[in-house]
């Protein structure tokens, strides 16, 4: 445990230098949070009459608690497209991070030392590994955290509240979300310790972020709407992907061919 807390410490003191993973980990929650409780003061102000129920896909009119108006209703499924940015912020931030992990430390000539220490593969990938993961999930859920207070300032109706908060979305930020991140930054270091170039590394990385980009998508445009079986199906999923990833992780990364074709 002490070397996995020397690498967290080692990793923190590195990547943090840089000013754009800085961005990435302070103001990319702030951004993604300040977009629902934008809409949701913009839609606040809404008459009963300014939106109805043709306004809103039919599938979605089923999760609309019943003793609600169709200008609360409207405003409970515009929020609710943009919730699912909770579930990709934990994927964005430590990507970045996680893909600099290894090709970074060759370019800084840092990396053969630190495989020539009496340190496994397994715990040298999972301090580097959580290196990533705390900051990215700390930040979401603090970036959660800051839109449930917001919101609770911005709704007067706590039915609206209720709805807002829904368990589904818990779910999705405190399960989903960091088994995402743990998905992504698995894939940012197999791509690390295969490339030479750190900005290949993160371009790569990123791919890991369409799957999610096509769920946003998808229920904006009215394809599906996000339930708490699509979340409940998702995490199941990733469970299963996360452990595939982590046992590739440790097989890809091959300590001396890595050293020797980088030489």
């Amino acid at each position: 445990m002490n070397k996995i807390k020397t690498i967290i410490s080692k990793e923190w003191a590195e990547v943090f230098k840089n000013r754009f993973v800085l961005f990435t980990v302070a103001f990319l929650p702030i951004i993604l949070t300040a977009l629902p409780l934008g809409i949701l003061y913009a839609t606040s102000s809404l008459e009963s009459g300014e939106a109805v129920s043709s306004d809103i896909p039919a599938q979605f009119i089923q999760f609309c608690p019943a003793e609600l108006s169709g200008a609360e209703c409207f405003q409970i499924y515009m929020v609710n497209q943009f919730l699912i940015l909770f579930m990709m912020m934990p994927m964005m931030i430590p990507v970045t991070i996680a893909a600099y992990s290894i090709v970074g430390e060759k370019t800084t000539r840092s990396l053969e030392p630190l495989l020539a220490t009496p340190i496994t593969t397994a715990e040298l990938l999972t301090g580097k590994s959580l290196a990533a993961l705390i900051p990215a999930i700390a930040a979401t859920w603090a970036g959660f955290i800051l839109f449930a207070v917001g919101a609770a300032i911005i709704v007067d109706n706590p039915v609206v509240l209720k709805a807002l908060l829904d368990p589904m979305w818990l779910i999705a930020v405190v399960i989903v979300g960091p088994l995402m991140a743990l998905m992504a930054v698995n894939a940012s270091i197999m791509v690390s310790s295969r490339v030479t170039d750190p900005r290949v590394a993160e371009q790569l990385s990123m791919v890991v972020i369409v799957p999610v980009l096509a769920l946003f998508f998808g229920q904006i445009t009215g394809l599906f709407i996000i339930n708490s079986t699509i979340i409940l199906l998702i995490a199941a999923v990733l469970i299963l992907v996360d452990i595939l990833l982590v046992y590739l992780a440790v097989q890809v990364f091959q300590r001396e061919n890595i050293l020797t074709r980088w030489k």
